[in-house]
């Protein structure tokens, strides 16, 4: 299978679960970037272009969601400051690192298989205001945040999704806050690991890239202000969670089968 060209303009089909992945994401409260590594991968695309264009749009729609909660008052940069101090510097050093397509397309896949996993288990967040935060520990949160930042700079990944469960297990802070710092971070840690892959020559994005944006704001916009207020997040998360399964089952399957 020849890889598509990026300077081309996306095929519909990308382009409508671009869509559909902004929609589904923003509605309950993420940017999305493993629903669009997972729809990419079904194309004949460069792991460089997938991972770029993921973190581009991520950018967009994370900023969306985090505008939203800033106007509800439940962002807290004590919160944020501390991972951000641990990833910037890792994100910006994942995205400048080149990865063989075999090393990268494996790596992918883990972590969309414990992604959808965690989806389905409801991200083992307990109930709003159950228990009042702990006091943080920024030497863990320092070792977190540079952790989730190598790994998220090299697949693409804003690393959100990995941080809102650690913040309320740990008991750092409400799921709301959670929420709040997650989307900051994923627009700074998403814009770090751009500037790495930029500088480490990894960055690929073309016509294509450019032609899914307004596609991504259009689905973002619409998740943000219907989705969260007329569908179930629980639910969403959930069926988030099975088309991640999918989408790795998919590849794990083709590599058995050889």
């Amino acid at each position: 299978m020849n890889t598509l060209d990026p300077g081309a303009f996306p095929p519909w089909q990308l382009a409508a679960l671009v869509l559909a992945v902004a929609f589904l994401y923003s509605s309950v409260g993420f940017g999305g970037a493993s629903g669009y590594l997972a729809a990419m991968s079904l194309f004949a695309l460069s792991v460089n272009f997938m991972a770029s264009t993921a973190l581009v749009l991520n950018v967009l729609v994370a900023s969306i969601a985090f505008a939203a909660y800033l106007r509800a008052g439940h962002f807290q940069m004590r919160l944020l400051a501390p991972f951000l101090l641990g990833s910037l510097p890792a994100s910006f050093l994942g995205g400048y690192i080149h990865v063989e397509d075999a090393v990268y397309r494996t790596l992918l896949y883990l972590a969309l298989t414990y992604l959808g996993i965690r989806l389905l288990m409801g991200n083992g967040l307990p109930v709003e205001g159950k228990r009042a935060p702990a006091r943080p520990s920024w030497a863990w949160m320092l070792i977190g945040g540079a952790g989730i930042g190598l790994l998220s700079g090299i697949l693409g990944l804003g690393g959100g999704i990995f941080l809102s469960p650690l913040i309320v297990l740990a008991e750092w802070g409400t799921p709301k806050q959670a929420a709040a710092s997650s989307a900051g971070f994923i627009v700074v840690n998403s814009v770090s690991a751009l500037l790495g892959r930029m500088v480490g020559g990894n960055f690929v994005f073309g016509a294509m890239g450019a032609a899914l944006l307004p596609v991504g704001l259009v689905g973002a916009l619409a998740g943000s202000r219907l989705g969260a207020r007329r569908l179930s997040g629980p639910a969403l998360r959930r069926l988030l969670g099975v088309i991640l399964l999918l989408a790795a089952g998919r590849f794990f399957v083709v590599q058995i089968m050889g």
